[in-house]
């Protein structure tokens, strides 16, 4: 404490009001892991923005906010898209950020109508790469039945930027009847993920440091409005929706155990791994469950809905190989448990800061 005294009488910087002495009061500047969507990023939102901004509507947390508006309910959500390199076996950082904004969208059961898109732009970028994030941002937003109503540009002086990065703000209307968010997970609900895990972090990363694992590993970038749409035709009980981007799989089982103070429980060996994505894990020693998924998501449904919900998931090409991977339960409350193949188990904790850096 007198340490902190003498910095903030100094006038360098005043950590007194701060609720919680890690990780923050040990970072005085940002580093790379209070982007990583885990720990750090929860203690920035949490001790910084959160204070400042206020506000019910912000109080949530989830993907995006649920607003009464005129009689009606919309979901609003705001991204930023800073990926390294632009281009990347699967997509691009403007198929990205179509993508991103349309799926916090329907993580909170809402199909997207309008988005925002900002783009910054490096001086010297060449008009041919913005022409092209461009145009894959104008396709990805007809593939998804969204409009780009509104925009902007900037530029930034060479070598205070990297090329091209944007921002995308989205609006759409939530259905009657569905009430999709975090704190309603319960026990006895059943955890379906809708797909391979670990795709896009990986993919990202064989081109960003020239590595090969054999084959050619393409992210899953993708819009997931239509999925959720065939899921709610099925059931408006769905309780949870969240798409595992930063942090992956394991941050968004974390977020939404602490939101509901419920434990949730997975079988290792059920979590679906691609063998790419396993090797790739293996040689760097990664975990696919904090890699980054941009075309899937995980959901919590009512046991009874279960299997209808599955089978609804499964008809659909975005999550045909959708697969039970756990469920809620009242023991160790927010806290997530997965069982080992040796039938052992073992805490799957909220990752600290980020595995892959500038991947959406």
């Amino acid at each position: 404490m007198a340490d902190v005294e003498l910095l903030a009488e100094n006038g360098v910087v005043d950590f007194s009001g701060w609720s919680c002495p890690l990780p923050l009061r040990d970072h005085p500047r940002v580093v790379m892991g209070h982007g990583g969507g885990g720990a750090m990023s929860a203690e920035l939102v949490e001790n910084i923005f959160a204070p400042a901004f206020g506000g019910r509507a912000l109080a949530g947390l989830g993907d995006s906010a649920v607003l009464e508006l005129g009689g009606s309910r919309l979901a609003f959500s705001t991204d930023s898209y800073v990926v390294r390199p632009l281009f990347f076996p699967g997509g691009s950082i403007g198929d990205l950020a179509v993508n991103g904004t349309v799926n916090d969208l329907a993580m909170s059961g809402a199909r997207a109508a309008y988005l925002s898109c900002g783009f910054i732009l490096e001086e010297g970028v060449e008009m041919a790469v913005v022409d092209r994030v461009a145009r894959a941002l104008g396709a990805a937003a007809r593939t998804a039945g969204v409009e780009v109503a509104t925009g902007d540009t900037k530029v930034v002086e060479a070598g205070h930027g990297d090329g091209i990065y944007l921002n995308t703000a989205g609006i759409g209307l939530v259905p009657a009847g569905v009430d999709i968010r975090p704190q309603r997970a319960e026990p006895g609900d059943v955890v379906i993920v809708s797909g391979p895990i670990g795709l896009h972090g990986v993919a990202i990363m064989s081109v960003r440091e020239g590595l090969e694992f054999g084959v050619e590993v393409r992210s899953d970038s993708a819009a997931l409005g239509g999925l959720v749409g065939a899921m709610l035709r099925v059931t408006r009980d769905v309780h949870v929706l969240r798409d595992p981007t930063r942090g992956g799989l394991a941050a968004s089982l974390n977020e939404i155990a602490a939101a509901a103070g419920v434990g949730v429980v997975i079988g290792e060996r059920s979590v679906p791994v691609p063998d790419a994505v396993a090797n790739a894990c293996a040689v760097l020693g990664l975990d696919p469950m904090y890699i980054a998924n941009e075309g899937k998501l995980v959901a919590f449904v009512p046991r009874d809905e279960a299997d209808a919900v599955l089978a609804a998931m499964r008809a659909h090409p975005l999550g045909a190989e959708a697969v039970v991977i756990g469920e809620c339960v009242e023991d160790h409350p927010g806290m997530v448990v997965a069982r080992t193949g040796f039938g052992g188990t073992r805490v799957v904790d909220l990752p600290m800061g980020e595995q892959l850096p500038r991947i959406c």
